[in-house]
């Protein structure tokens, strides 16, 4: 997550284009916030700090992905316009790091942020909700946005 925010991050402008043309609306803004919210969220489950809402994070990033752009490709990644089998990979993994928590070796558990399990289950829960409300307020499929739009 960490690199693909960073490769955002250097591409805003196009990454901000590209945005437009698949229906989201603002995408200047979701270019800006979705490569600032990957280099976060990479940096989060790297040192295992925040793991819960990290990991949750990235798993709303690839619930998007999956209802805005892989879902209609087929689940195979090398199917045209890829299709869904790694945004599933990486949203049952990262689900299960935020259930499960970042380990002992993590900054959670020197600094003693981990959670209970209850709470990572509501923070995972709210990062499911944060992705529904993402799509719902600025995806609008087969409309085309200009960049800041």
């Amino acid at each position: 997550m960490l690199v693909h925010g960073a490769a955002h991050f250097r591409t805003r402008e196009g990454t901000g284009r590209w945005l437009g043309r698949v229906g989201w609306l603002a995408p200047g803004f979701q270019a800006w916030l979705l490569s600032v919210g990957e280099i976060a969220i990479g940096a989060g489950m790297i040192l295992g700090f925040m793991n819960a809402l990290a990991a949750s994070g990235t798993v709303a990033i690839m619930v998007v992905a999956f209802i805005t752009q892989h879902l209609r490709n087929g689940f195979f990644i090398y199917n045209k316009g890829q299709g869904y089998e790694y945004v599933i990979t990486l949203a049952v993994a990262a689900a299960g790091l935020a259930l499960l928590g970042a380990g002992d070796w993590s900054l959670d558990a020197v600094v003693g942020t981990d959670l209970r399990p209850a709470q990572r289950v509501w923070i995972l829960a709210a990062g499911l909700g944060v992705a529904a409300i993402q799509v719902a307020s600025s995806w609008r499929p087969g409309h085309t946005s200009a960049r800041d739009g």
